[in-house]
């Protein structure tokens, strides 16, 4: 995990970067949106989002407005517990929205019965901040969990997937830099292997979109930037949108097209990555860490 030293310096760093902006006005909640809504191609799109951890706890997310473009990376960015993490989890409701609505592609996910969930999970490609592989299997057999959405699990357990998931998957780890340890297990990987069969596996689902929830704090800053390079570059190629919510500032605004700030379970911020200036990041870490 990174040190709050080193977070802090990541921010002061961005902020001195964002001086050539600082005659610019921040977007801030209640100023419109930026994103694909106004053409009317999102992806992916949030209205009014809250949630909060059991009946009479605080809320974590408050009227969350968002929206997701085909071709879009959003970074959502923010100091730690501002909400990022439950945002990413609310959207596949691996955590329960207590409000809002959340809309796939035409599919509102918050009014789907757990069965339909299931099936509509396959939709969303998922990239876990501590990889959530399974130590013992294989890189292969990692990689192909990611078909169960598809396949069934009493098939998966016997390993029968079919011939097109396999060349698949064998072609993905060859794009992620594995074609080599197709028969190595799991834990016997380093943490950016490991992180690049979170990859493999998130896009053999053929997604529509991908989550990703701190792809980078595990890693190493040489290691985290070639993470972040594949996930821009393997989503590109296959024309699927990002959603990443990332820790590290100088990461988020060197690969997002668009920022999301979040600060106290409110959005702070929404525009582009090159809009976020001195103003709006004091709003977003409301002097924390400056």
């Amino acid at each position: 995990m990174r040190t709050t030293t080193s977070y802090a310096t990541s921010v002061r760093h961005a902020l001195t970067e964002s001086v050539g902006l600082a005659g610019r006005t921040a977007i801030e909640v209640g100023s419109g949106r930026t994103g694909p809504g106004a053409a009317g191609d999102a992806v992916l799109r949030i209205d009014g989002l809250c949630a909060r951890y059991g009946k009479a706890g605080d809320f974590v997310l408050k009227n969350i407005d968002l929206e997701v473009g085909a071709d879009d990376f959003v970074a959502i960015i923010g100091p730690s517990g501002a909400g990022k993490s439950t945002l990413i989890r609310c959207i596949n409701r691996l955590v329960e929205p207590v409000a809002g609505e959340i809309l796939l592609k035409g599919t509102n996910l918050t009014a789907l019965s757990q069965r339909q969930l299931r099936r509509h999970r396959r939709r969303m490609g998922m990239i876990f901040q501590e990889f959530n592989l399974v130590e013992r299997m294989s890189v292969m057999d990692n990689v192909l969990s990611g078909r169960l959405g598809y396949v069934g699990v009493a098939r998966s357990l016997f390993k029968l997937f079919p011939r097109a998931d396999i060349e698949a998957a064998l072609d993905i780890l060859e794009k992620v830099g594995l074609g080599e340890f197709v028969d190595k297990r799991a834990d016997q990987l380093s943490g950016g292997q490991r992180q690049r069969v979170g990859i493999a596996r998130a896009l053999i689902q053929d997604p529509e979109i991908l989550l990703v929830d701190e792809p980078t704090s595990s890693l190493d800053p040489k290691i985290a930037r070639d993470v972040m390079t594949l996930i821009r570059d393997m989503s590109r190629d296959l024309g699927v949108p990002v959603l990443c919510n990332i820790h590290d500032l100088q990461l988020a605004l060197e690969f997002a097209d668009r920022v999301v700030g979040v600060q106290g379970g409110e959005k702070m911020f929404e525009g582009r990555a090159s809009e976020l200036d001195r103003r709006a990041l004091h709003s977003i870490y409301a002097g924390e860490v400056l």
